[in-house]
């Protein structure tokens, strides 16, 4: 099973940048999908994430400017981010979980991709 994220850049503030997480080695369709950011010295923390039934959960700091979606057809998921400020700066990492709720916890996730950089310029 492999989780993999690509998207991540260097974008200004005020920019967009879309990060994709296709997933292979097994169907995810009926997976919780999620989004979880860490910035350096900081915990890994959660952004956002995605039920089977597309019930969709945000972190208060994102609410607004980052929608997440998914293709299951694809096996992918996204993350539109928006008026991304110099504080979203961080490794961006996609995670799933086998379980039914999203959840903010890392310990509840089963998989995990290796991460994509994204730098917002102030």
């Amino acid at each position: 099973v492999q989780l993999q994220a690509s998207g991540g850049g260097l974008v200004q503030a005020g920019g967009s940048l879309r990060l994709s997480c296709a997933a292979s080695g097994r169907d995810f369709r009926w997976s919780v999908m999620a989004w979880f950011r860490q910035a350096p010295e900081k915990e890994r923390e959660f952004v956002t994430g995605i039920n089977w039934k597309e019930d969709t959960y945000y972190a208060e700091s994102v609410k607004g400017r980052f929608t997440i979606s998914r293709d299951n057809a694809k096996n992918t998921v996204f993350l539109q981010m928006r008026r991304l400020q110099s504080e979203d700066t961080a490794v961006y990492y996609c995670a799933a979980s086998l379980g039914n709720s999203v959840s903010a916890n890392v310990a509840v996730y089963d998989y995990w991709g290796q991460g994509t950089q994204v730098t917002v310029s102030s």
